[in-house]
């Protein structure tokens, strides 16, 4: 019983300093490193989350196997399971640290990521971890992957529509025709922001707070508009009609200073680019022009809309300009026999 003393308190030692590292020294390096806001801090720490106690661990036992009576084989068995653990491990923070920062690079690069990126930086750090930790404890992974080339064909033909939208989703982020954060509208009638594109569908969230699931293959051969490119600002423009006594001078001048507030209040950035109006018909009733303003994004036309419209009927009210509303004129003819003839314009 003595000699198993040291085993036992080696692997004691083993879950104590795995607890304290992680509870205490883990937790104080990760307030410093996210409070001096270290680029990709985070995600290490996310990384090596629970890790440090599951080193620690597996130290302990390995040192006990080292420390214990048993027999060698069954020793160099242990050794050879804990090394496995230990390699699959590293292997999973490597994993996570590559999903990370690919992650990273697609939000500086494009703003939003997608997680069939990130996945697909996780997976190939996976398998070749696998590969590396199979030839480091003795396996031939030649007959593998020979097994692997092999199945897939087989595996390629029996998930022909898996496969149809993982390419699909591919072309659609090479191609940049469609990328997270953009906002399209599809031919059959839906619309809204692409949220995420995955390796089967992609994900497109609709105003009204609704999720429309798309399969990548269906999407990649549909027609549809991306109000995102090839900028995301756009031009909003608005019809308005004002009297035929208004002063179109003042009219011009007034529509545009308004134009500019709405302008600085939703798109600020955007101030450079004066809006104007152009006038183009005697209407009926009115003299009718449109107004053309920028704004930072498609959804910003409703706010831009509903501000702009407020606004501008407060101007015309202070300034006396009229936006008229249609009306019929009725003349009564009478004729001879005292009958009378109703005519309306």
């Amino acid at each position: 019983m003595m000699q198993w003393i040291l085993p036992i308190a080696f692997i004691v030692a083993g879950f104590l300093a795995g607890i304290i590292g992680e509870k205490v020294i883990f937790r104080k390096i990760e307030r410093f490193v996210i409070n001096k806001h270290i680029t990709g801090g985070n995600i290490i720490f996310h990384s090596l989350h629970r890790m440090t106690f599951i080193w620690f661990v597996i130290g302990g036992f390995f040192w006990a196997v080292l420390s214990s009576p048993l027999r060698p084989d069954i020793v160099n068995v242990l050794q050879k399971i804990l090394t496995i653990a230990f390699l699959y491990s590293v292997t999973l923070v490597l994993a996570r640290l590559a999903a990370g920062f690919v992650n990273l690079l697609v939000r500086r690069t494009e703003g939003v990521p997608t997680s069939l990126v990130s996945n697909l930086a996780k997976a190939v750090v996976l398998l070749l971890g696998t590969l590396i930790l199979l030839q480091t404890v003795g396996v031939q992974i030649t007959p593998i992957v020979t097994t692997l080339g092999i199945g897939g064909l087989a595996v390629g033909l029996a998930l022909q529509d898996t496969l149809a939208n993982l390419f699909s989703g591919f072309y659609l982020i090479i191609s940049k025709q469609v990328r997270t954060g953009d906002y399209v509208k599809l031919d059959a009638g839906h619309e809204g922001y692409v949220t995420d594109i995955t390796w089967r569908n992609t994900t497109i969230k609709e105003i009204s707070n609704n999720v429309v699931i798309v399969p990548n293959s269906k999407l990649a051969s549909a027609i549809f508009t991306n109000y995102h490119l090839p900028a995301k600002e756009i031009t909003l423009t608005m019809n308005v009609g004002v009297s035929y006594d208004s002063d179109l001078e003042q009219v011009e001048r007034v529509t545009v200073e308004v134009a500019k507030e709405v302008m600085q209040e939703i798109a600020p950035k955007l101030i450079a680019n004066e809006p104007y109006i152009r006038f183009h018909t005697f209407g009926d009733f009115s003299i009718d022009f449109t107004l053309y303003m920028r704004v930072s994004e498609f959804f910003d036309q409703r706010i831009g809309k509903h501000i702009f419209i407020k606004k501008l009927h407060k101007r015309y009210q202070e300034a006396g300009i009229t936006i008229p509303f249609p009306i019929k004129e009725i003349y009564v003819q009478h004729n001879m026999n005292g009958n009378s003839t109703l005519n309306s314009d």
